[in-house]
Parts: C-alpha cells; structure tokens; sequence
C-alpha cells in the first residue's frame, strides 16, 4: 500500500506525547487565567444538572429524560466525542463505562461488547443509527468500518447496558447503543473538515444545509484512509481501510407532525487476510486479497403529538449491503417497519403498544470451493408485536413499567421478551431503578447455513451449520441509581446478575465418510457442528463519576467490573468456545479523563485507560493514555492535534485468525474544523 506520506513518526511521536502530558502543570497558570477570563468561543458544554434532563428515546423510543429512565443508560455528548479527539464511533465508544472496545486487527474491525461475551462482531449487542438497526443476519453482528458517520454530524450516542428486547426486539441482549444525528434544522451554514496522521492518514468531510420554505435540509461528503498497524512477523501490511460516503438529510414540524428524511450511500475496501484450502491438490494457503463494500439506505420517520402525552410514531428503512472477499461474497437487501402509539395518559398509568417487520433476502456468491452456504439464497423475516403499561402510584415519585414483546423470526419461531422495571425518585437529585427482562438472540447464517472445509495436513476440518437450533436466552437482573451529590458532582450507579441459556457452541469432533469428490480417495474428514452448549452467569457493576471541579476543569471517569462463570451444558463438551468466551473480556477496565479550556481559547484533554487482560486473544492488561490540545484562533475555527496510545510504541488489544496478533501502534493526529 502507498503512504499518503513518509514522516518518521515513531521518532518524534514519543517526545511529542510527553511533552504534552508534561506540559500539564506548566498550563495551569494558564487554566487559572482562563477562570479569570472566559474564552470568547463559546462551545456546547452541558451542566452536571443539565446532563440529567437529556431527552433520551433508545430506552422507549419515546422522548425521556436520562433522571427517569429506569435503565443504565449513558449519554456521550457531542462534545465528549469531539474533546475525545477520536476518529471513529467505536474508540468514541471507550468512554463508556461497561463497554469493552479493542481494535482487533488495525484498522479495520473493532471488538465492541457490553457486560461480556465481546467478540470481532459485537454479537450480543444492537447497534442502531438513527433507529435504525445495522446488525446483519449474516454472522449476527456489527460491520464497524462500513456503517460510518459524520462525526461532527452526532448529536449523542445513548448507550443502555442491559437487554432492550421489549422494545428493540431479537438481538438487544447485552445493550444498545444508538447513534443518534443531529436534526437538519441544527446544521445550517457549511463545515469543512480535514485531518492527517500516521494511522489515519487522511480524513476530510464536507457538510452545507440550510432551510427553504420551513424544509431543514443538509448534504455532506465524507471519507477516510487508514494505514496499517504494526505487523509482528513481516505479513504483508493489510489491515489498511479506505471507505468514501454522501448523505442528505430533510427534516420537516407542521404544528403536530415531524417528519424526517434521511440516506446515506458508501464505497469501500478494506485489505484482508483469510486462510483458505483447496481440494486438489489439498493444500492451505493466506489469501490477501482485499474486500469490496458498497451500499446504502434511506429512512423516513414520522411522528405526531396528539396531546396528554399520547403520540404516534411511524419509521421505515430499506439498505442494501453488498460485500465481497477472497472467501465469499454477498448480496442483501432489508425492508423494515416500525409502529408505535402511545395512547393518551390517565392519571396513574398510561399505555404503549406497537408492531414491526422486518424482511431481508440475501444471496451469497460463492469465490472459494470450500466456503460455502446452504443454502445460498435465502430471506431472513422477522415480525413482532408489543404492549407496554406504564403505571404511576405515586406520580413523579413511583413507576413501575411492565411489557412484552412477542416476536417470530425465520430460525426459531416465536420468542416473547419480557420486562418489568421500577423507578423511584425521591427527589430532583436522586433516581433509583431496579428491572427484570428477558432477551434473545436467534442463530445467523453462519450459525445456521455455513459449511467450512478447513485442510489441517493430514486430515481435512469440516464447519457446518445446524437448522436446528433453539435462540439464545438472557434472564437479566439490574439495578442502580444516578444522583447529584453536589451541583458540580454527578454519580451514575449500576449492577447486574445474568443467566445465559443455550449460547451457541462449536460441537464435538465426529468422523465422517468425506465425499468423492471434491476429496481425494483416503481422505479423513473430522466434522465440527454449532450446538446449544453452554449456560451460565455473568455479575458486575459499573460507576462513573462526573466532576466539575473548576469552571475551566471537568473530570469524568468510569470503571466497570465482570466476573464470567459459564460451564458447558450436560452432556456436552465444547473446550473451545467455552475457553474463548471465558477469556475474550476483561474482568476489569477503567478510565479517567480530564478537560480543560485554557487561556487564549485553547484547550487540553487527557484521558488514561486501563484494560484487563485477556487471556483467550493472547492479550495482556495494558494501562495507556491519550491527549489532546486544541486551539481556536477565531470563532469558527478549530484547530487540533491528538496522540493515542501514548505510553507504549505498540500493544495488543484483540485475537486474530489468521495470526499472530496485530498490534495498535502510538499514533498522532491533526485536524482542521472550519464552521464559515
């Protein structure tokens, strides 16, 4: 791969990154300053009692403020995630207590998971963007680097840690996180962005709305290109990703109604290495052949206040997905709709029910002999009904919500997702909440469809599916508070007991008699089958404190803790899996951060993070830091520079197959952010 330049980073990346970590107490007349004499430019800071009165809608899909939300939601502001300095929604995603994310090889994927059971596809949680679901039937999970977004286009992300099967349905087992845009009406006028860097070598975006005849509208351009990480045994670099993407967005309030629509189109490829085998002759080789992606979606969203708190709400999406690598290749399109009324309140309850639908057709184009599918056309439907009761003994102090979902989907038939949830509030200042749910997540197609020859000299490793399978199930038991202790201090509280049932495993070896052809005459086939295997619990908790300890000085941290006990089911016995989804996430990680504005419109950001090891990806707990200085020579100018993974040249984050692992290296970068 060509560098967009050759600037010997890794000689001035350390003296760069101390120096601005050292340079701390040297900017604190600076900061003292500052409080004197405010900066002229004055960016969207929310108070500590301003960040409880959020209106938050992942948790109901209706507007709630953060204080009575019985749930452990976490809201990342827009300016957490611009003095974060990050370049893509899932480092932003760090900053979020109870949320595990590590690069797994570079640039190109992430490992996201909420409460445990991480992996490379962020599995057991739902992402959504604007309401929108991204997680694809196909290896059920999460493409992180092809469904990007606008930075500076992000109003917030709501992150629930915790199942939101009642409401979101099949697949919100763990938690949710909703990347939520900003409305066109705000982003009025031009924004230009652009920055370089050793690992993001190149990112500009390009962004104009305006309002005709009360229609909000915006366009934007964006794009990036992403180099390789550090390679431990001379591999070919290809962990690289270059991805461009357009989007527009029309939002529309006459008296009662608000309407939204929005799409996105995008073009990518990303390097790649895959290990393959062939038949004649039997042979296993590393493919570095690069993945293609294109695709796009367009939404549209509707919804009308009828009074007393009663409203309708109505949101349709078609996307369309193609990718192709040097294994497989696939096409697929996803049609989805979603009702919701929410009918009049009464003075101590109130109703809320919906329904959905969903359908989504997919072909796979088999590349390799030994990659396949079966079949290899086939359409995911999943269709769902809810009824939620919201009931106020004690308005304003007391509720307590009970609902279900009852769904039916392709691979398993009919699941119900339950939920009870209690909320206390005492006072302005204190929230208190405790709930019970179930949640699901049904086989994919890997899970259901694959079939994978695998040649191990002498024998020959056989990966199938099983139609078969049951769902996975998630009995959840949380609860915790949020309260403001002082006007400058904010605490966020929770804790969690979940018991897991049938989680997918991989099955115990079986000799069977292989097939002439595609193998050769003598041949030794050991075939591997998915199963529900494993049962068992998760516990911990999380707690993140916010403090306002100066008007020019705010400090943020979170910690959060897990303890995994899972065993295999009687009767069966599946080491791998087991050993894998023991050792793939921290017991522990944590991070502090710390903002300050500084004299003469600058500001300076740290944050430190430590990760617990992970023994099942060859990953050691590792402590490292980040920061950022930012300068505004004018009122619509920013200028930025920002070094990660300051304290080592390189580490691991996450397991790779193909390995051995790829390792993050210490990275810098500039940014430009021109508002004219």
């Amino acid at each position: 791969m060509v560098r967009v330049f050759s600037v010997p980073w890794r000689r001035i990346l350390c003296p760069c990154s101390w120096g601005l970590l050292l340079a701390f107490p040297l900017l604190l007349p600076a900061a003292q300053a500052a409080k004197r004499k405010p900066n002229r430019v004055n960016l969207k800071s929310l108070s500590l009692e301003e960040l409880g009165q959020i209106k938050v809608t992942t948790e109901t899909k209706e507007p709630t403020e953060v204080w009575n939300t019985p749930s452990a939601i976490f809201v990342l502001t827009q300016e957490d995630i611009r003095r974060s300095g990050v370049t893509n929604i899932a480092d932003a995603l760090r900053l979020v207590p109870g949320v595990n994310v590590e690069r797994v090889n570079g640039s190109r994927n992430w490992a996201v998971g909420i409460r445990g059971l991480g992996d490379q596809y962020s599995k057991y949680v739902q992402v959504l963007i604007d309401g929108r679901s991204v997680y694809t039937p196909l290896f059920g999970g999460v493409l992180w680097t092809i469904n990007n977004v606008m930075l500076e286009d992000i109003d917030h992300i709501e992150v629930i840690r915790g199942p939101g099967g009642t409401i979101w349905g099949t697949n919100a087992v763990n938690g949710i996180i909703n990347i939520i845009t900003k409305s066109a009406a705000d982003t009025h006028g031009g924004l230009v962005s652009t920055g370089f860097g050793n690992v993001d070598q190149d990112t500009e975006s390009l962004r104009y709305g305006g309002v005709n005849h009360g229609l909000n509208f915006r366009a934007y351009g964006t794009g990036f290109v992403r180099s390789a990480e550090y390679h431990q045994d001379g591999q070919p670099a290809y962990d690289w990703s270059r991805l461009g993407q357009l989007g527009a967005r029309t939002d529309w309030t006459r008296g009662r109604d608000r309407m939204t629509l929005q799409g996105d189109t995008y073009l990518g490829r990303f390097g790649d290495a895959e290990s393959l085998s062939t038949y004649a002759p039997a042979a296993t080789f590393i493919s570095y052949a690069p993945t293609d992606a294109a695709g796009g979606n367009i939404l549209g969203r509707w919804r009308r206040e009828m009074g007393n708190g009663s409203d309708l709400y109505l949101q349709a999406f078609w996307a369309v997905d193609h990718r192709i690598g040097s294994n497989f290749g696939e096409n697929r399109n996803t049609f989805d709709v979603d009702f919701l009324h929410r009918t009049p309140a009464t003075r101590h309850q109130q109703f809320t029910y919906g329904a959905g639908a969903r359908l989504s057709p997919s072909a796979v184009k088999q590349v390799q002999p030994a990659d396949t599918f079966t079949p290899l056309q086939k359409t995911d439907a999943i269709s769902s009904g809810f009824l939620q009761e919201e009931l106020d003994p004690l308005p304003g102090k007391v509720s307590f919500t009970v609902g279900a979902k009852l769904e039916h989907d392709t691979y398993t038939g009919f699941n119900y997702q339950p939920n009870g949830r209690l909320l206390f509030t005492p006072s302005g200042k204190l929230s208190m909440w405790a709930s019970v749910s179930r949640a699901v997540r049904v086989p994919d197609r890997v899970d259901e469809d694959i079939r994978v020859d695998i040649y191990v000299p002498p024998v020959w490793g056989r990966l199938i599916g099983n139609h078969n399978l049951r769902a996975e199930t998630l009995v959840a038991y949380e609860g915790g508070f949020r309260t403001l202790l002082r006007p400058n201090f904010f605490l966020d509280f929770a804790a969690f007991h979940n018991q897991y049932h049938d989680l997918i495993a991989q099955g115990p070896p079986t000799l069977v008699p292989p097939p002439v052809p595609p193998f050769m005459p003598g041949t030794l086939l050991i075939q591997f089958q998915y199963l529900n295997g494993i049962r068992g619990a998760t516990d911990g908790a999380e707690i993140a404190p916010d403090w306002k300890a100066a008007t020019w000085w705010r400090l943020k941290a979170g910690y959060s803790y897990l303890h995994l006990n899972l065993e295999d089911k009687p009767g069966f016995t599946d080491t791998l899996t087991l050993t894998t989804l023991r050792g793939s996430s921290p017991n522990s990680d944590t991070f502090l951060r710390s903002m300050i504005d500084l004299a003469r419109n600058f500001e300076f950001d740290q944050t430190i993070r430590y990760f617990g090891s992970l023994p099942a990806q060859g990953v050691k707990s590792y402590v490292t830091g980040d920061a950022r200085i930012a300068y505004h020579p004018a009122n619509h100018l920013e200028l930025s520079l920002t070094g990660e993974n300051l304290f080592q040249p390189h580490h691991a984050e996450f397991g790779i197959d193909p390995g051995p692992n790829v390792l993050i290296e210490r990275s810098v970068y500039a940014k430009l952010v021109w508002t004219p």
